[in-house]
């Protein structure tokens, strides 16, 4: 192991050497060298996800944060190549908002439940039914979705992005629990046309919402929550909007990835349980040794773990796998991205 490796071993360990094997972290510092030094002959930056591992989180990202903090990086950058270790919605977000870089997305099947469960067909037809009603779709889709919608949104902003409409009513897609936590947060009547018949009219409905679900999110239930805090009276559980809104109800705080970590941060509470992506909350753990961080790590997103220190090096490597986005719909997907960011 050359010096360079050794030093980013003895950094890791420091960091995770209560969560990831000695010889686990000796392997992937010398991987994380090679990456560093494509990074500098590609003038590549490479960007990471909250959800990322923790060896590849704490070791060669230049940015880390939730998908709101990571669209501002991609779109400042002044590096040739972008390396998202993310999901595809992710990688093509930087493509949308950088049209002339070359944005690699390290691992070809890295795909998103959510982003799946809608199609911009989907969209045309939710426009047809509901003519001059403002779309606002999560960030969490693909680019041909975003290009039929007036703005996206994150989890974070998701009720300003709203409010910001100042319109009667909105569609907000596709996560289902997203759009449930809205409204109840904005005080709003929703309806889910692809789930339950409703009539045409729209008396009385300020939100029209999709049957799109995240497979993680989902997992985690009002019974998970009981069970820790009988074993746990003084915990304080975070959850984010995309679990159901009973979870989100039985929680003491709800928020973006960012936000869970800045409450964990700043919090004096005894105990912490964050229901979300479990490699997030090996990464808060990781970040905060003086808070207690308590375990229910149930799955992990299976997209998210496709991302790994060995193919972000083949990326760089082999030039793989290049994000398109058709400059047609490119163009108009940046118009919802573009407010969506200036929201904040």
């Amino acid at each position: 192991m050359n010096s360079e490796a050794q030093v980013l071993y003895e950094e890791m360990k420091t960091r995770l050497g209560k969560m990831v094997p000695d010889f686990e972290l000796y392997y992937k510092a010398e991987i994380a060298v090679e990456i560093n030094r494509l990074k500098k002959e590609r003038n590549a930056v490479i960007i990471g996800h909250n959800y990322m591992e923790p060896v590849l989180f704490y070791s060669i990202p230049d940015f880390r944060g939730d998908s709101l903090d990571l669209s501002r990086k991609a779109a400042s950058t002044d590096k040739d190549v972008i390396v998202f270790c993310g999901v595809k919605f992710m990688a093509e977000t930087a493509k949308i908002l950088n049209p002339s870089k070359t944005v690699l997305l390290p691992a070809e099947k890295a795909g998103c439940s959510l982003a799946e469960s809608i199609t911009a067909e989907d969209v045309r037809a939710l426009k047809r039914k509901y003519p001059g009603v403002p779309v606002v779709s999560y960030v969490n889709t693909y680019a041909d979705v975003k290009a039929e919608s007036d703005i996206c949104c994150t989890s974070g902003n998701a009720v300003a992005v709203v409010e910001s409409l100042k319109a009667e009513t909105v569609i907000f897609l596709p996560d289902q629990y997203l759009a449930s936590n809205v409204a109840r947060e904005t005080g709003k009547h929703i309806i889910f046309p692809s789930l339950t018949p409703q009539p045409d009219t729209l008396l009385d409905v300020q939100l029209i919402g999709w049957h799109g679900k995240c497979e993680v999110h989902e997992k985690f239930t009002v019974e998970d929550i009981r069970a820790v805090r009988e074993q746990f009276p003084d915990v304080v559980v975070l959850s984010h909007p995309e679990c159901s809104p009973e979870v989100v109800a039985a929680s003491d705080y709800s928020g973006s990835t960012n936000a869970m970590i800045k409450f964990v941060q700043q919090s004096t509470a005894p105990h912490f349980l964050v229901l979300t992506e479990c490699s997030m909350g090996d990464n808060i753990a990781a970040a905060n040794p003086d808070k207690d961080l308590l375990r229910l790590c149930m799955v992990r997103c299976p997209h998210m773990n496709m991302i790994t220190m060995e193919n972000v090096r083949d990326s760089l490597l082999y030039n793989r796998q290049i994000i398109e986005v058709p400059e047609e719909i490119r163009v108009r997907a940046f118009q919802a991205v573009d407010r969506m960011i200036k929201i904040g």
